[in-house]
């Protein structure tokens, strides 16, 4: 048995997905356990560039089965458009290679429109939700007013359920909100349009995770967003609405007995965030927007500029004890390949006493960075696929980091691409 996690350090937007289509060609089904359609994973690969929302990032391995888990956040509208565009480029998806898990509720357009005006009430409160529905979506799971996949296959009162609860929805949008009702006949002509097109691949993905394990399968399981965006142990209240970190990730799956035996965490060389909240290594003005067009930091899935930093070993070495990272996949070292000197937040300043430890989060708005500068190394990376090969900067940069976050680094990408890879 060998079951792996690849999962975030940081706020999320970290690589994932360039390094789960890596890894794909070592492992035979690929999960998404946890998140909705409210971020992306680019994947660069033979096939060209692609932004995947739902679909997990295996699905370009042939002969990779790639499953959907009871913790996704299903959203049969947007997953059934990615199929449509990722088919219509050459992908084959199937049941065969796509498996959606019966228990896994179904996200619906009032979800998206409650997020958005919650949102508007919050004004400059907000919590820089992507607006596609996810926190509404788990507050529901969890009040148990949900319908699961499921119920579109083996639900002889599908109907009655979604009438009920569209009453229910409703008096949150006329009563709390003042907006006009949802009509229960739009809902239904949605789930014709949308949720019957996703109806053969739904099934019992516990049943087929323990036939794989059982049969000698190697089990890849793909997380969304990252450990300070847990809503656990990430930046209250400014994370996700799910679990994020590793130790979720059966249960997610659909079988909570599986074992994982390996978490590749994934770090960029600098920091980046994606919405509202702390942000200590956060810079700005002309440093900042370098940084950011130098690494294309827009969000795979709203385009919105990420907020850049320098490299944060104060909140990577929470992360990545958060997620029980074994080993450290280091993302983008390429772009700091033309800075002179490098930043590097090594510990945080909190009303004035220095700390190495990640801060309760209400502090976080109170640390100041502190900073250390590195050499930079001023030459192309891109084409170096030896750790030995790199400039003397370099190497000293990912060892320092290596070092600081007391886990070892056995990946350091130096591009986008799948091959642009250097493996320790």
């Amino acid at each position: 048995m060998s079951n792996c996690a690849i999962v975030g350090i940081n706020w999320g937007d970290e690589g994932k997905g360039r390094m789960v289509d890596l890894l794909t060609d070592s492992y035979d089904v690929v999960v998404r356990y946890q998140g909705g359609g409210n971020a992306g994973h680019t994947v660069i690969n033979d096939m060209g560039r692609f932004a995947l929302h739902l679909l997990p990032s295996g699905i370009f391995r042939k002969g990779v089965v790639n499953v959907l888990g009871n913790g996704v956040a299903l959203d049969p509208e947007n997953l059934f458009k990615e199929i449509s565009e990722i088919s219509g480029k050459g992908i084959a998806i199937t049941p065969e290679n796509l498996k959606i898990s019966d228990r896994a509720p179904i996200l619906f357009p009032w979800h998206r429109l409650l997020d958005e005006l919650e949102e508007k009430r919050l004004a400059d409160k907000k919590f820089g939700s992507t607006k596609q529905g996810i926190a509404p979506y788990y507050s529901d799971k969890y009040a148990k007013k949900t319908i699961l996949a499921g119920e579109l296959i083996h639900s002889d009162a599908l109907y009655d359920q979604i009438r009920e609860i569209t009453e229910w929805k409703n008096l949150s949008i006329e009563r709390i909100y003042g907006e006009q009702p949802v009509k229960i006949e739009t809902v239904a002509e949605w789930v014709n349009n949308y949720c019957t097109k996703i109806k053969d691949y739904i099934c019992d993905t516990g049943e087929y995770l323990r036939a794989a394990e059982k049969a000698g399968k190697r089990i890849l399981f793909e997380a969304q967003l990252g450990a300070l965006r847990d809503i656990d142990y990430g930046i209250h209240p400014y994370t996700t609405s799910s679990n994020t970190i590793a130790a979720y990730a059966p249960i997610g799956a659909g079988a909570p007995e599986m074992k994982i035996d390996r978490v590749v965490g994934v770090v960029k060389a600098y920091s980046t965030c994606v919405g509202e909240g702390p942000f200590v290594s956060e810079m700005f003005g002309d440093e900042a927007a370098f940084l950011r067009n130098a690494g294309g930091e827009y969000g795979a899935k709203t385009g919105r500029p990420r907020r850049v930093g320098a490299f944060d070993v104060v909140a990577t070495r929470y992360g990545t004890r958060t997620q029980g990272a074994t080993e450290i996949a280091l993302t983008k070292l390429d772009i700091l390949s033309s800075l002179d000197k490098i930043p590097v937040c090594v510990s945080y300043d909190v009303n004035g006493k220095i700390t190495r430890d990640f801060p309760f989060p209400s502090l976080l708005d109170k640390a100041e960075p502190v900073i250390e500068y590195f050499d930079g190394w001023k030459t192309d990376i891109s084409e170096i696929r030896s750790f030995d090969d790199l400039p003397a900067e370099a190497q000293k940069y990912v060892l320092f980091i290596e070092k600081s976050i007391d886990c070892k680094i056995s990946y350091v990408s130096v591009g986008a691409e799948r091959e642009s890879i250097i493996i320790r």
